[in-house]
């Protein structure tokens, strides 16, 4: 028969042991390794041991075994484990990975989990877990524009210049419009809103007329100067760059502002005019100045990234 390893302590370990074996904070999974190791040293055989101390036999052989290998460091830690071995082979990551990325599946414009499963074989729940985990998200899209000014480059210096360093005895403006604002109507009154059920509206709608937003942001105070009009065209744009020019000394850029209006219901285009108003003079009252914090060549190295990638793309 195998006999128990023989332990043989020191004074300092000893002194160790029998603190962990007395000590109120201590794990009880450390405490009871401690008094495996004290009574191990006593001469005690694994299965005296183990009826004193209540616990099995085989747990005694291992802790005794992983002090006399490894002194008290054996014992004051766990062994490091393999942990569960994973649910989804790499191989069909890389593949659930590169259909996500590469293609788009059979009359559809995007995968979703359910879609993907079945194109890879494997659950809905598992696509999920495999997408998040790399920050996959298919069902969204962000629009983009690379600009093909040769001036770009220049152009973007300048503005971003303006953004970080403003001019002494200038103010620096954002300005823009927004064209065909819709004064919409729903056809029937909204659901009423309580626990459990969100806000609620019919899908279709009626239009009322339209308006035409031209804003002005001052970066630096948060200030909002804004004018609807009726139509769109250059004499109203001249129109409103007088109304900047009866206030400030503009330096302009491009800005939107839109917020107010995507659940709003207009019956009139007043009513449409008078909403936006509103929202410009609640802005004006809580908002605060804007810091630029982007770099010219932070941006233009964006650019560069993203125009290197659509020259690889092959065209459709």
């Amino acid at each position: 028969m195998k006999s128990a390893r023989s332990i043989t302590l020191t004074t300092e370990e000893r002194r160790t042991l029998l603190r962990w074996s007395r000590g109120r904070s201590t794990p009880a999974r450390q405490v009871l390794r401690a008094r495996i190791v004290l009574l191990a040293a006593e001469g005690l055989m694994n299965q005296k041991i183990a009826e004193q101390l209540r616990t099995a036999k085989k747990t005694v052989s291992l802790w005794r075994t992983r002090f006399a290998d490894r002194r008290l460091a054996g014992i004051e830690r766990d062994a490091p484990r393999p942990g569960r071995k994973p649910a989804i082979r790499q191989a069909t990551v890389r593949k659930l990975l590169a259909k996500t990325t590469q293609e788009t599946p059979a009359g559809a414009t995007h995968w979703s989990t359910r879609t993907m499963a079945k194109a890879v074989g494997i659950s809905h729940a598992t696509v999920a877990r495999v997408w998040k985990a790399h920050g996959l998200k298919p069902h969204l899209v962000r629009t983009f524009k690379v600009s093909n000014d040769p001036n770009f480059a220049e152009k973007l210096v300048d503005v971003v210049g303006l953004y970080l360093d403003p001019p002494e005895h200038a103010i620096v403006l954002c300005v823009d419009e927004k064209s065909q604002i819709q004064a919409l109507d729903r056809t029937q009154k909204s659901l009423p809103l309580y626990p459990g059920r969100c806000g609620t509206m019919t899908h279709d709608y009626k239009r009322n007329g339209t308006t035409t937003l031209f804003a002005a942001l001052n970066v630096a105070e948060g200030i909002v100067i804004g004018e609807c009009m009726s139509r769109h065209r250059h004499q109203e744009w001249i129109k409103f760059l007088k109304v900047i020019d009866g206030s400030t000394d503009p330096e302009l850029d491009l800005h939107l502002i839109d917020r107010r209006l995507r659940r709003g219901v207009f019956r009139s285009v007043p009513a449409l005019i008078e909403a936006i108003q509103d929202y410009i003079d609640h802005h004006n009252d809580t908002d605060r100045g804007f810091t630029w914090t982007a770099k010219a060549e932070d941006i233009l190295a964006k650019v560069r990234r993203a125009r290197a990638v659509l020259d690889k793309t092959p065209s459709d």
